[in-house]
């Protein structure tokens, strides 16, 4: 046997979409119900385990043995699920892996495991069994019941009259449902097996499954939380919104002031009409309201801060060891390769701007809320920025946090060959001053000459790389930091010219790609390659990984000029045809190589217990003796494969996670 194709059907009593596979499989509830397998492409069987049929001796050895690869769409819920499974019924044949002086302990070994939903991602196609198989146009498709049948055997059910009040359906409570749910099994395992045949001849390379074993190991280990920390701070939400409310209600005499409805009428009420109740307009709003109107929209606005959900999402998310789990997606954005987040979100958590951080989280830590209270002017302001706070590490132990400096600018200057940028990157120099000289012709010193021509360099810095124009400059608050409307195009023109290199480059993509697929033909440009394979645009990276274009064909754009489209998850989080351009591929491969960048750093500091990465920063679990600039200099170290690219990473030691 060398290759082993699972699907399991699992019960518990644990949510899944709130807790994860780490919890969902604590639960004592916790069972497998049903075990399709497949060894070596062969016939599908499925053993009913709910029934009392046995999985067989060579398939259980096989399940430990890590010479055999064990495949599975979603392949980390298999592989946590069945290591449970196994450590409680058959301890004498689990195998779990290690990794010293971790937490890692209770996981069957992730090198061994394959994930056809990685394969798919890695081929620009959708994360769903059901997507991939009708994007890829499979003989046999997921069977649509599916949904159906789990929500009847894999979850507790209401206890009724009716069904004599259990709480849980067994296959003996509804025989012909049972059957089907074998049969959607066995045909989840068809389908698996059907995309690995389908995209065999685009492999995935052996570098990019070392990191995916990398972030499982992540996943596996999980971060910390003060979960004592975490209940004070759900608590005290309560007794603040409790105050808000009432507060509202005395100034509104609104039965609930929370209803967007009732609000929206009570301010047409008093003269102030409004379509929305969302944060930008509540903001606007309070620029011109008078006294009474603004009191009230300040306290909406407090009480709609929604980020203290992630304090609830970490109660429902942590495991019985106080650490959190399953907290990254390995190629969750597709498009680049990047990680995404899921639980808590890690990536788009609040940052903490308040000086007095540790005493504001001592004061929370105790249930102090009075002199929360008392100190601060919203309660709910402070538990958003001490969101990060709520990670620690284990005792003994420091984080140690590090990031890269300015990494997509870096690399849209290498790539580019744009040098007056690297040269600013060689002298250690600011770049937002640099572009404001270039941008004005005159020299621009931070808190110095010209100084206030540097927020207009840096605004165009984060807007116009990816060929952003007046609008990329609005969205990023061109409007709101003091820019006047008219002088945003001029702004974006003096960008453009100060580098020359970039903008060429952009077009350079554009003309590559188009005639890519056109011609079908291999082309390249500036170190990349592009490529049309069995219905796919492939760009080759300068670290040999790919990205997948689904279905590329040349159409037209809304001015009338010809544009690349290809299907993809759109902005509705549906699939559907995208439009694209150069810059908007650039976009896409700078970002995919500071993936590739963040990706390789993680691998030389594998053995350091990395705990979370963040955009481009990574969150170590550290011996007290370990040393920030060690760190930083592993990272900034060039890959092999980026000759000439100038790299910077900046760091920080915390007994809790904070933006420093």
């Amino acid at each position: 046997m060398k290759n082993l194709s699972i699907d399991i059907e699992t019960y518990s009593d644990v949510d899944l979409s709130k807790a994860g596979v780490y919890k969902y499989s604590e639960s004592p509830n916790f069972d497998i119900l049903l075990f399709g397998y497949a060894v070596d492409g062969g016939e599908v069987q499925v053993v009913d385990l709910a029934s009392g049929e046995a999985i067989p001796a060579a398939v259980m050895a096989a399940l430990v043995d890590d010479t055999v690869i064990k495949w599975a769409f979603n392949s980390q819920f298999e592989r946590v699920c069945l290591s449970q499974w196994l450590r409680r019924n058959y301890p004498q044949d689990f195998c779990r892996y290690r990794i010293a002086a971790d937490t890692v302990r209770a996981y069957l070994d992730p090198s061994a495991w394959r994930c056809s939903m990685v394969w798919s991602a890695y081929m620009g196609l959708p994360l769903s069994l059901e997507g991939v198989g009708a994007v890829l146009g499979l003989a046999d498709q997921k069977l649509k019941q599916g949904k159906e049948l789990i929500r009847y055997f894999c979850r507790p059910c209401k206890s009724t009259t009716a069904n004599g009040g259990r709480i849980r359906n067994m296959p003996e409570h509804d025989s012909e449902k049972w059957e089907r749910f074998k049969k959607y099994n066995r045909r989840d395992v068809q389908v698996e097996m059907a995309i690995q045949q389908k995209l065999a001849k685009t492999p995935v390379p052996d570098f990019v499954w070392d990191e995916y074993q990398l972030d499982q190991e992540i996943n596996d280990r999980g971060i910390a939380l003060d979960m004592t920390f975490v209940k004070q701070a759900l608590a005290i939400d309560q007794l603040s919104r409790a105050e808000l409310i009432t507060q509202m209600q005395a100034l509104t005499h609104l039965d609930n002031p929370n209803s967007v409805l009732q609000m929206k009428n009570w301010l047409a009420d008093n003269g102030l009409e409004t379509d929305t109740l969302g944060k930008k307009a509540v903001a606007e709003m309070l620029k011109t309201a008078p006294d009474q109107l603004a009191a009230v929209l300040s306290l909406r606005q407090q009480l709609a801060k929604s980020s203290v959900k992630k304090y609830q999402a970490m109660d429902h998310a942590v495991c019985q060891d106080g650490r959190v789990r399953g907290t990254f997606q390995f190629y969750g954005a597709n498009r680049t390769g990047r990680w995404a987040g899921r639980l808590i979100q890690l990536q788009n958590l609040p940052q903490n701007h308040i000086p007095d951080l540790e005493p504001a989280r001592a004061l929370v830590r105790s249930g102090n809320a009075d002199a929360l209270s008392m100190l601060y002017h919203s309660v709910p302001e402070v538990l958003s920025e001490l969101i990060r706070t709520a990670f620690v590490p284990r005792d003994g132990m420091k984080f140690i946090v590090a990031d890269f400096s300015a990494i997509e600018a870096r690399v849209l200057s290498w790539l580019a060959g744009e040098s007056w940028r690297m040269d600013v990157f060689a002298d250690n120099g600011d770049l937002y001053c640099a572009t404001a000289a270039k941008m004005f012709h005159c020299q621009v010193v931070k808190h110095g000459e010209n100084a206030a021509l540097r927020q207009k360099g840096k605004q165009c810095e984060l807007s116009c790389g990816y060929g952003g124009s007046v609008g990329a400059l609005k969205a990023m608050g061109a409007l709101e930091s003091g820019m006047a409307e008219e002088e945003l195009q001029p702004l974006v023109n003096a960008w453009r010219l100060a580098n020359p290199k970039i903008v060429r480059f952009w077009w350079a993509v554009d003309r590559a790609v188009k005639e890519c697929i056109k011609q079908k033909i291999p082309t390249e440009t500036h170190g990349l390659y592009f490529s049309y394979q069995r219905g796919f645009l492939l760009i080759t990276l300068p670290s040999g990984r790919k990205l997948a274009y689904v279905k590329p064909r040349i159409g037209e754009n809304r001015f009338g000029g010809e544009s690349v489209t290809y299907e993809g998850v759109g902005s509705t989080k549906k699939w559907q045809r995208i439009e694209s351009y150069g810059p908007k591929f650039v976009e896409n491969i700078v970002q995919a190589i500071s993936r590739d960048i963040l990706a390789e750093a993680m691998t030389r500091l594998r053995t350091c217990l990395i705990v979370a990465h963040v955009h481009d920063e990574i969150i170590i679990e550290a011996d007290m003796r370990m040393s920030v600039s060690a760190v930083c200099a592993q990272m900034a170290r060039t890959p092999t494969w980026a000759k000439g690219l100038l790299l910077d990473a900046e760091g920080y030691a915390c007994r809790f996670y904070k933006k420093d």
